[in-house]
């Protein structure tokens, strides 16, 4: 009896001091997620978009610390979700589309009466988005992030082609957005009255996946 008593001491003291055991897909939070921070994962092949924060422009500018330049206050993306793995990491998407209204669109250059379009190239682009809320776009190999904007001037359409070898932004799960700071582009091709760097700032949010808001963990 106390030969069995003691065994079962001894197993009863054994299963305490073992984890509990639940499968890993359960305990893992994913860094991209919906509805909270850690909440369901957003899964691979879904398509993220965001707007232009309420209230804000997307600015290209022709210095990181001046207001001379385009401004336009209807802008859109949407990337699609490729890799999204457990927390901390760096999830991966493909950014499709990103795009401009220009009938929001201004120019304040001397010379310029209007703006005919902006136009994103070489797309897709590959976006990261690490668990610290670095967000980085690197176009395809071989290829470069360009930008090419359409003006009006009072001389007739003019051409300015801008190009960034990758961009850096920010996510931030406050409002569900991504940021991007004075990313500097270079001219590549245009009139004089192109300017000669272009500084893009924009804020789009909220970031969501069939409407529900989306969270970096």
């Amino acid at each position: 009896m106390r030969t069995r008593t003691l065994l079962t001491l001894v197993g009863t003291v054994a299963a305490l001091s073992l984890p509990a055991v639940a499968p890993a897909s359960a305990a893992d939070t994913a860094v991209l997620t919906t509805g909270s921070a850690g909440g369901a994962a957003v899964a691979v092949g879904d398509t993220l978009t965001a707007p232009l924060a309420g209230g804000t422009h997307a600015t290209l500018y022709s210095s990181a610390t001046g207001t001379s330049g385009v401004s336009c206050a209807s802008s859109t993306f949407s990337a699609t979700v490729t890799d999204n793995p457990a927390a901390p990491g760096t999830a991966t998407e493909s950014v499709s589309g990103q795009t401009f209204d220009s009938s929001s669109c201004t120019s304040n250059v001397l010379g310029v009466t209007g703006v005919s379009s902006i136009t994103v190239d070489n797309l897709p682009y590959t976006t990261t988005v690490a668990s610290d809320g670095t967000l980085t776009v690197t176009p395809a190999s071989g290829s470069t992030i360009q930008t090419t904007v359409k003006l009006k001037t009072l001389l007739g359409s003019i051409t300015c082609v801008y190009q960034a070898p990758s961009l850096i932004g920010t996510a931030d799960n406050a409002d569900n957005s991504i940021n991007f700071t004075n990313q500097q582009f270079t001219k590549v091709s245009g009139s004089s009255l192109c300017f000669s760097s272009g500084y893009f700032t924009a804020k789009y949010a909220p970031v969501t996946d069939n409407g529900a808001t989306v969270y970096v963990n």
